[in-house]
């Protein structure tokens, strides 16, 4: 049976939607043949004209055309003073569209942090949210209890942008009928529940605290650097971007971008930390414990370690 999905950008930059279109085996075209998955629009993909573009969604509205997935890229834009007035469509703020489509879905996706949890400008001019989280708190555009037809909540594809594996995985899951177990934060635990730190060609240098201040040596890059590897989830490590590298294999700290709390309010590039410890510390490491630790594990760091070989 065809499945009609409609992929809608709001208030974001489309980086989501370019990681997709990096997905190779298979690629968007392959992949969606073989789900039978009829994408009825795509702002990058479609060519239909604005009028038949609104005819669309007035169908979609009418219940004259069945949506299975919408698909929603970019944060809700609420400002000025809850309006949604600097976020419009023919006149009709954009956070209304959206809630009004989602009412009409059989499944609800969330792709990126800016869709899941709000990202950029949550506390700014522009009101920004997620569709059902506003940062860490449940609630977002959608309201905590909703649902869509098939009775789920918001499926959070989380990643600045979202890795295209798990786009992929996810269209492919829906596609065959196979449940998503969901974490505390809607994200899909079979991508969410690793973290970047695992695979990541450093860990033995963070195990040793062989650590880095700069950039362009093969040292951990979490101490000083802000590098959240250790802290947040996501497969960066065990499914290379392009299948090919990723941010801290070409020696730059994750950015903790799955996070609902992303982006953070302190530097990229720099370990918030007290007398040397950093404030945050990978989960399930207690820190008086740490503050023995580090200074063992530093002072019996192989040679090879320390020389960086």
């Amino acid at each position: 049976m065809t499945i009609n999905a409609y992929w809608m950008q709001i208030g974001g930059c489309g980086g989501d939607s370019l990681s997709f279109m990096n997905v190779e085996s298979p690629n968007i075209d392959e992949l969606f043949r073989s789900l039978d998955i009829n994408l009825l629009w795509h702002p990058s993909l479609s060519n239909q004209s604005a009028k038949a573009h609104d005819q669309l969604v007035n169908d979609i509205l009418s219940d004259q055309l069945k949506m299975d997935i919408f698909i929603v890229e970019g944060s809700v834009i609420q400002g000025p003073a809850g309006s949604g007035l600097f976020d419009t469509r023919n006149d009709i703020p954009t956070k209304d569209l959206v809630y009004a489509l989602a009412q009409h879905a059989e499944i609800v996706v969330a792709v990126g942090t800016c869709a899941a949890f709000g990202g950029f400008g949550v506390d700014d001019i522009i009101e920004s949210t997620g569709l059902q989280f506003c940062k860490s708190n449940k609630g977002g555009l959608l309201g905590a209890a909703f649902t869509a037809r098939s009775g789920q909540p918001v499926i959070n594809l989380a990643g600045c942008p979202c890795h295209h594996d798990i786009i992929a995985g996810t269209f492919n899951a829906i596609g065959n009928n196979i449940p998503l177990l969901l974490d505390d934060f809607n994200r899909p635990q079979e991508w969410y529940m690793t973290l970047v730190h695992q695979g990541c060609t450093r860990n033995e240098y963070h195990e040793y605290r062989v650590e880095e201040d700069d950039f362009g040596e093969k040292g951990c890059l979490f101490f000083h650097l802000g590098c959240e590897g250790p802290l947040v989830s996501g497969i960066c490590n065990t499914k290379l971007w392009n299948q090919h590298s990723s941010k801290t294999r070409a020696g730059v700290p994750c950015f903790g971008c799955t996070s609902p709390d992303f982006p953070k309010q302190t530097p990229f590039f720099e370990t918030n930390s007290i007398v040397g410890v950093p404030v945050k510390l990978p989960s399930g490491v207690d820190r008086a414990h740490y503050m023995v630790y580090k200074d063992m594990a530093a002072a019996a760091a192989p040679k090879r370690l320390k020389h960086k070989g």
